[in-house]
């Protein structure tokens, strides 16, 4: 006989999985996984379709992060028709693309911070959980939940222009894009009323970092000692070694900052990264072969990319990045929660990335696509904003794909999601008589660090609870949450 605790669904995160917790007669924790319980097929269901059809089809794994897949789909197509990778489009297939991209990073960064993470940080995880949602952040501070709404507006706008649609878009085609930016548009981006224009995004993410650095101040604690551990980073960066979110060379680092991927062509991906099949988990463990299914794990998102990058090529953003890396003494930071100060410095980053590519010609007029002698295999990479992201295709003499290879950025961060909730399991469960509701979003808190997308790590179908099952010797003890 015996009880379980459920919670379901687990609040602000995308996707369907379970946790459970092992504990001894003696109430210490010696075991905490992570499982993904939905199918994976996504890899399956696109062969045979003509490979032109990718960036649109593989945008259907997630209404999130849709702009993400449909780039890096496109990427790895441009391989396929001899475009080159990244930098080898026309400048104007390029830079719209970047505008898509940016617009992306910049809406989802926003909806996480404001919608998902900030009811943690404002009510703490032992609110009540009726209180930790976006419309009691409205009720406690109206002007941030507002600009936290309009931003993540903004950015869905910018990708209406440039992919068609604000979900699930057409812009980019193998070998570019299929369209230019209108006059309206970008007058519209420019100089629109307040507060929908690039200015007033830019004023409202500086406002973002300041909050931030004020609860930090006031907040140590829950920034700094809430969980912490070592790991290596991967992540693309430019060339010049700067932050680069759409295209780049692929490079990781170490728990001490050494190099030992050592900015590498992504297209040989697979010299590099092997994916670990577990029993009890339909998402696999990714790891750098040189180390190891037990060392060779990684993180990924926005934390690994500013511990990866030598700069940001953005000024706003290049002071906010000094203040972030002295913070840590120029050191590598090793506590999760401070993607979400990693992921305000990247929407700062996109804003004037944003304001940027507005003033730039070539989104008006030029060559929209191009291409070169046809490939049967290419790779596409892209910092998604979860992280990390691989689209891999072979296509045959039909022009059918025959195989497709995906490693998203919540695989990439599989291993370091589980750490996370074993340490915090081990820090507030252990030698407890009672778990408690606060105890169990602790355990999300750790999880929405890493602002997972289990649909798209899995390609779920049906319902997205998250189950937390914990055990103690041979009892499985019960409470269900309704939220």
């Amino acid at each position: 006989m015996g009880q379980k605790i459920t919670i379901e669904p687990v609040t602000r995160v995308e996707g369907h999985g379970k946790v459970t917790i092992h504990l001894d007669n003696e109430g210490k924790v010696t075991q905490t996984r992570l499982h993904i319980v939905e199918f994976r097929g996504f890899e399956r269901f696109v062969q045979g379709r003509p490979y032109w059809e990718a960036p649109v089809l593989v945008q259907r794994l997630c209404g999130i992060c849709p702009v993400s897949h449909h780039l890096a789909a496109a990427k790895a197509l441009d391989v396929i028709v001899g475009a080159g990778t990244g930098d080898g489009l026309t400048p104007t297939g390029e830079k719209m693309r970047r505008l898509m991209h940016y617009g992306q990073i910049f809406q989802s960064h926003s909806l996480h911070f404001f919608h998902l993470a900030s009811p943690d940080l404002l009510f703490g995880y032992d609110a009540d959980p009726l209180k930790r949602n976006v419309l009691a952040l409205a009720l406690e501070n109206k002007d941030l939940a507002v600009q936290g709404v309009m931003m993540r507006k903004f950015g869905q706008e910018i990708i209406a222009a440039t992919a068609g649609k604000k979900i699930h878009g057409t812009g980019a085609i193998p070998g570019g894009i299929n369209k230019h930016l209108s006059k309206e548009d970008k007058e519209r981006f420019l100089h629109g009323a307040d507060p929908l224009n690039i200015d007033t995004m830019i004023e409202w993410s500086q406002a973002a970092l300041e909050f931030f650095h004020d609860y930090h101040d006031k907040n140590k604690a829950v920034i700094d000692d809430f969980v912490d551990f070592p790991s290596s980073y991967l992540s693309l960066v430019g060339k010049d070694g700067s932050l680069d979110l759409y295209h780049g060379v692929l490079r990781a680092k170490d728990k001490d900052g050494k190099i030992i991927l050592h900015d590498v062509d992504y297209q040989d991906y697979l010299r590099y990264i092997d994916e670990e099949v577990r029993s009890w988990s339909y998402m696999k463990f990714p790891y750098l072969k040189d180390f190891g299914k037990v060392n060779g794990w990684y993180s990924v998102g926005p934390l690994a990319r500013l511990n990866n990058a030598d700069f940001i090529d953005t000024p706003l953003a290049q002071a906010e990045f000094e203040k972030f890396r002295a913070y840590s003494g120029g050191r590598m930071s090793h506590k999760p929660m401070h993607a979400h100060w990693a992921r305000l410095i990247e929407i700062l980053h996109s804003a004037e990335k944003i304001r940027d590519l507005l003033h730039d010609p070539d989104l008006m007029e030029g060559e929209l696509t191009t291409r070169g002698e046809k490939k049967m295999e290419g790779v596409g990479l892209i910092e998604a904003p979860r992280g990390t992201l691989f689209h891999h295709y072979k296509i045959n003499d039909r022009d059918q794909i025959e195989m497709c290879n995906l490693i998203v950025s919540t695989t990439n961060n599989n291993q370091p999601m589980n750490n996370a909730v074993n340490q915090v399991a081990v820090r507030m469960m252990t030698g407890q008589e009672e778990i408690t509701e606060p105890m169990m979003n602790a355990v999300e808190v750790a999880i929405r660090a890493y602002d997972p997308c289990l649909s798209c790590a899995t390609h779920a179908l049906g319902q997205m609870p998250l189950e937390i099952s914990l055990f103690k010797g041979e009892t499985l003890i019960d409470l269900k949450r309704n939220r």
